[in-house]
Order: structure tokens, then sequence, then C-alpha cells
């Protein structure tokens, strides 16, 4: 009996041993393996990448300066399995801290011995061959232990003596004075060249400006051309299109005309069947109707006719017979009348101008009332006079204009009678 075991792809799974004494061995990355009870070792190396950080510290290049280097090396484990078995051989059953120390032991032995073969300026200045180099010269001694650099680059370096410092200074104040010497000859180049930049730019400017005003005129030329054609063309076009415009309004005057004729006589049709429609309507509802209330009321005429006359006969007789009787009462009361007035004409006779007095006295208050009828709805009336003789005057005036009016309505002169003399002189005098 036995177990399945699994393994991820950043570690390597070894099973060793077996049935009978088997020294087979077998490398699984990333799957699983099969392994029997008590007879077969399971063991696990990790694949993942290991940072190293190499130092070397005051080691003499080849012109004897002392230099302290420090580099970065990224390694791991080779998956190959004959190489993996290189590493399981050497590493298996060791710790990530022990894999990092013997590896970082030989890369620092390596880079100590290349740091004794170059100087000082071909490690400064060129550090990328520096590093190939302690890469290419490591690389065999590391891969027979089954490990892979997959990087090598120089961190740092530096010295105690400060003999890059001092480099660096006579570099800095060469590259200097060559910059120097660079920035004038630049800057006078510059000048030269500029002026003749400004010198072509102007000719160019000039050239292109004439070249400008010449393109411009003939655009301003080529335009006015276009804009001739395109307002001739669209002249063309909308005397075209108004022409067509008015030959298609015309036709469709037409056809309106002759739809209107149509209508018109479709509506004259109408008409004249309406009429007769209305005529027969008329004679039905008005005509007949009329005829007979003509008739009947023409029969109605003649029995009044004949009523009114019977009745205007018969009123004719009522009338004559109360005329007679009318008439024999005013003979009667015109002969009591005339007895009357002849009495009072003898009377009259008999007694004189008393009774002629006596006749006038008489009407005199129905005169009076007569003339006053129409102040009697007055209730004041006021005379202005500023004079009182005026105001006798007309007093005066209206007492003489009373026999005169008396006169005009009884035909008696009021004046000839003696009695009213008398009384009139005595008013005059006492006035």
């Amino acid at each position: 009996m036995g177990n399945c075991h699994t393994v991820g792809p950043n570690e390597a799974l070894v099973v060793s041993g077996g049935c009978c004494g088997s020294d087979q061995k077998t490398y699984m990355v990333g799957g699983w393996a099969w392994a029997w009870w008590l007879i077969s070792d399971i063991q696990r190396i990790t694949l993942e990448i290991m940072t190293l950080q190499p130092k070397c510290d005051d080691v003499e290049t080849a012109e004897g300066v002392a230099i302290t280097v420090t580099g970065v090396a990224q390694v791991k484990v080779m998956t190959d399995n004959e190489l993996l078995g290189y590493a399981c051989e050497q590493f298996l059953g060791k710790s990530v801290v022990e894999i990092k120390s013997v590896i970082l032991q030989t890369l620092e032995g390596h880079l100590r011995s290349i740091l004794g073969t170059l100087t000082v300026e071909q490690i400064y200045q060129d550090r990328d061959k520096f590093a190939g180099l302690v890469r290419e010269v490591a690389s065999p001694d590391v891969g027979r232990m089954g490990i892979e650099i997959l990087s090598f680059t120089i961190k740092d370096v530096y010295d105690k003596v400060e003999y890059l410092s001092s480099l660096g200074k006579t570099q800095t104040a060469a590259v200097q004075r060559d910059a120097d010497i660079g920035v004038a000859e630049a800057e006078r180049d510059a000048g030269i060249r500029e002026a003749e930049c400004k010198r072509e730019m102007m000719d160019i400017k000039f050239q292109a400006d004439t070249k400008m005003a010449d393109s411009k005129r003939e655009l301003e030329m080529q335009k006015a051309s276009f804009n001739q054609e395109v307002n001739t063309k669209k002249a063309e076009a909308q005397l075209a299109y108004e022409l067509q415009a008015a030959k298609e309004q015309q036709k469709i005057r037409l056809e309106e005309i002759e739809i209107e004729v149509v209508q018109r006589k479709k509506q004259i049709t109408i008409e004249e069947k309406e009429i007769a429609r209305t005529d027969k309507e008329l004679i039905a509802t008005i005509k007949r109707p009329a005829e007979a209330e003509a008739y009947k009321m023409q029969q109605l005429a003649e029995g009044q006719k004949i009523k009114t006359v019977l009745t205007a006969q018969a009123e004719a007789e009522k009338i004559r017979c109360i005329g007679e009787a009318e008439a024999g009462s005013i003979e009667a009361v015109g002969k009591a009348e005339a007895e009357k007035m002849r009495l009072k004409a003898e009377a009259y006779q008999q007694y004189g101008e008393a009774a002629k007095t006596a006749l006038v006295l008489e009407a005199l208050p129905k005169i009076a009332a007569k003339v006053a009828a129409p102040l009697a709805k007055t209730s004041e009336i006021v005379i202005l006079s500023g004079d009182g003789s005026r105001m006798t005057g007309e007093l005066n005036r209206l007492l003489a204009e009373l026999p005169v009016s008396v006169n005009a309505l009884t035909g008696v002169d009021i004046t000839k009678i003696p009695l009213l003399q008398k009384m009139t002189g005595q008013c005059q005098a006492a006035m």
C-alpha cells in the first residue's frame, strides 16, 4: 500500500527507494507521484528564485588598488531531470538559507578572482561587461550544482582611498573643458547658422509671400470666375425653375378650372333637382294647403258676409228704432228748451239791461274758471319789477283786456253796462 503525493510548480518532489532494494529515483515538478509505505522516501526541494548579494571587501585590482564591490544575483534550481538530480545530490535536505550560503560563497570566490585581473577603470566604466564576465565564469561551477544564474549585476563599486573620486574629478575636469569648448564652438556655429537660417528664412519668406500673393490673386480671379459661372447657372436655374413652376401652375390652374366646371355642372344638376324637389315640396306643403285654406276662408267669408249682412240689417233696424225714439225724445226736449228760451227771452226783454247784466254776471265765474284752469297746478306766481308804477300798469293792462275777452267769448260788451262802468270808475279813482 502507499499514498499519492502532489506538488506545486514551485517545488520538486523526489521519491526514492522501492521494492527489492531499488535505487531508482523519481523527480516530479508540478504534478503527483505514488510512494509506497515504509519502503519509499518523499522529499521536496524548492524551485523558487533565490536572491543573493555577493560582496567583496577591499579586494586589490590588477593595479593594486583596494576596492569594495557589491553585486545582486538571481539564482534557482534547474528543472531538467539530470541537473535536478545534481541539485538534489547537493542540497536535498538543506534549508533555503544553507543553499543560499553555498551559492553565495561560490559567487564571491569567482567575483574576487575576476577583480584581481581587471583595473579600476575597467570595473567602474563597464559594469555590464564585468557582470557578464562573472556570470560566464561562475555558471559552470554552479551549474554542476544544478543551479542556474538567471541574472547578475554590479550594485556598487567604491574604495577607501578616494581613487575613484580622483579619477572622476580628472575625468570631470576634462569633460567640463571639452564641454565648455564644445559649447563655445556650438554657440559660434549656432550664431553663424542662425544668421544663415535667418537670411534663408527671409529669402524663403519673400518667395513664399510672393507665391502667396500670386496664389491669392489667382485664387481671387478663379473665385470671381467661379462665382460668375455659379451666379449665371443659378440665374438660369432660377429662371428655368420659375418658368417650369409657371407652366406647372398653369396646368394646375387648368385642372382646377376643369374640376370647378365639373363641380359647377354637378352643382347645377343638384340645384335643378333641388328646385324640382322644392317645387314639389312647396306644392305639397304650401300650395295645396293654401288652396284648401283659401277655399276654407272663402267659405268662411261667404258665411261671415251673410252673417254680417244679417247682423247689419238687424243693427240698422235697431238703430232706426233707437233713432226714431231719440228723435222723438230730442224733439220733446227741443220743444221744452225752445219754450224755456222763449220764456227767458220774454223775461230778458221785459227786464232789459238788468237781465243782460245778470246773465253776464252769471257767466263770468264760469269764464274765470275756464281761464284759470291752466293755472290750477301753479303754486306761486312771482312778478319781478323794480318799479311800483310798472306793476300798477300791468294790472291796469290786464283789467283793460278783460272786457275784450268777455266780448269775444259772450258777444256782450260789458264796458257799456252802466253798473260795470260805475264800478270801473270807482276802482280807477281808488287807485
